[in-house]
């Protein structure tokens, strides 16, 4: 129900993206009368500035380009990437920015909403506006994260875009810098360069440099042929206006002119107006939770999704939202609290056991630790790279297929720790690896995996064969 008249709910949640529907579905599921806030779109960011919209501007040039890698649809591709219908196209995933939908599924499950800006005002209690609500059990912050920008002079006088405009974007511009090489930048400048977009990245190390080093290569390599110019170990300086473009001086001394500037160099937590001090907390910081999501110091204050700092993406806050959901109802209702490692109540892949795609053109899919970050957490490790092209699955998926496959073992306990793929269509593979580092699969017992033949799939066999049969 929308606006409903009560005032007193077993759990209120603040915040109705993605994450914070799953909560609240959650919390409902378990015999709680829930409500939820949200000030913006029912949905959130993932349903319209994030990960629907940015994917659908990318999924059109991808598919083009994998027709145009294989003889036979290669020759019947005649045309050019229609910028016109990809946009069309993002519209009707977005619902032109209409939640309707959103706020129908919330009324069938028997979530109510109340449309404003919340503020925790005392211990279980959020006011949005001039209406005081107090919650019996449980208050969970969901509100996500918001862009950074960074203090550079002139920066913030050119208007510059973050990722909500790049993906709402109504037309194309001429040319786009893009300011930071991580996810964000990293799709962006792969489907505006899509777009015929003169695109300039502008990276102070290397592109995509949490990932394993051979991903951001190749990568890079990747959206230099697409006609992007990737400036890396670079920083910006300064920002102006010019006759309507953005020009950007470099720490190098030189100068990038573009009719806009994308800032993708971080993000911050969305509490800064939440009323955080009115409860002994800083306005702005990130929330710090144990693993059943509870906020340190509080028995009734939750955070679930990018607010807590964990792991900031959509399905890892969504996996968050289904664990505090679940254990706010087994404590209203005095039932044991499955709080060890792996337990139904807690969150604990966020740790070491986060999958991850990056839709770039290769796609970069990875799980679980890269080499550098088990080195440093100090494991034992054996790293096992093979050439994805020399699959024969990947052979027929694409004339040329160009690609790489990295798995990280522990040696001391013979399980793998993580897995990178970078290639064309690599994201369908990842659930595997998941599944292998999640459930901790001794070497020994994957040679029993046999892989389908000829599928991409057979990767995991020539890196068992690469690293040794037990």
């Amino acid at each position: 129900m929308t606006n409903p008249t009560d005032e007193q709910y077993d759990v209120i949640v603040i915040g109705a993206g993605a994450v914070g529907e799953n909560v609240a579905d959650r919390t409902t599921q378990g015999g709680l009368k829930t409500l939820i806030v949200e000030s913006e779109l029912v949905g959130g960011e993932c349903s319209y500035w994030a990960c629907m919209p940015s994917k659908a501007l990318l999924r059109s040039g991808i598919a083009l380009r994998a027709a145009q890698n294989v003889a036979g649809s290669a020759e019947a591709v005649t045309g050019r990437l229609d910028v016109a219908a990809t946009l069309a196209r993002r519209d009707s995933f977005t619902h032109d920015w209409d939640d309707s939908s959103q706020v129908d599924w919330l009324d069938g499950a028997g979530i109510d909403l109340v449309r404003g800006h919340a503020v925790i005002t005392g211990e279980r209690e959020v006011t949005v506006g001039d209406r005081v609500f107090t919650a019996r059990y449980a208050v969970v912050v969901s509100t996500g994260s918001a862009a950074t920008l960074p203090p550079i002079p002139g920066l913030a006088d050119v208007n510059p875009w973050t990722s909500h405009d790049a993906t709402s974007a109504k037309t194309i511009p001429a040319s786009l810098a893009i300011l930071g090489g991580g996810v964000v930048a990293a799709e962006i400048a792969t489907a505006y360069a899509s777009f015929g977009c003169a695109v300039t990245m502008i990276v102070r190390g290397e592109v995509l440099d949490t990932q394993e080093p051979f991903a951001g290569e190749l990568v890079t390599e990747a959206l230099t042929k697409l006609g992007a110019v990737v400036k890396t170990h670079v920083g910006l300086e300064s920002a102006a206006r010019a006759s309507g473009s953005v020009v950007l001086t470099l720490s190098d001394g030189s100068t990038v002119t573009a009719d806009e500037i994308l800032v993708a160099t971080g993000r911050q937590a969305r509490t800064a107006d939440l009323g955080l001090d009115n409860i002994g907390l800083t306005p702005g910081d990130w929330l710090e939770t144990d693993d059943t999501l509870r906020v340190t110091g509080f028995d009734w204050l939750y955070a679930a999704g990018d607010v807590n700092h964990r792991a900031l993406l959509t399905h890892q806050g969504k996996y968050q939202a289904r664990a505090v959901g679940d254990v706010i109802a087994a404590r209203a209702k005095g039932a044991p609290v499955d709080d060890q490692p792996w337990g139904t109540h807690v969150a604990t892949a966020d740790h070491r056991a986060v999958p991850q795609v990056t839709f770039t053109d290769p796609e970069v899919a990875s799980v679980g630790l890269t080499a550098a970050a088990a080195a440093k957490a100090g494991y034992t490790i054996r790293v096992v790279d093979y050439d994805l092209g020399s699959i024969a699955g990947a052979s027929l998926q694409a004339d040329g297929y160009s690609g790489k496959a990295r798995m990280v073992v522990d040696e001391e306990r013979s399980v793998v720790l993580g897995v990178t793929f970078v290639g064309q269509d690599v994201s369908e593979m990842l659930q595997a690896a998941t599944v292998a580092v999640v459930g901790e699969v001794p070497l020994a017992r994957l040679w029993h995996a046999v892989p389908a033949y000829p599928t991409m799939n057979e990767i995991w066999l020539r890196l068992l064969e690469t690293y040794g049969r037990p």
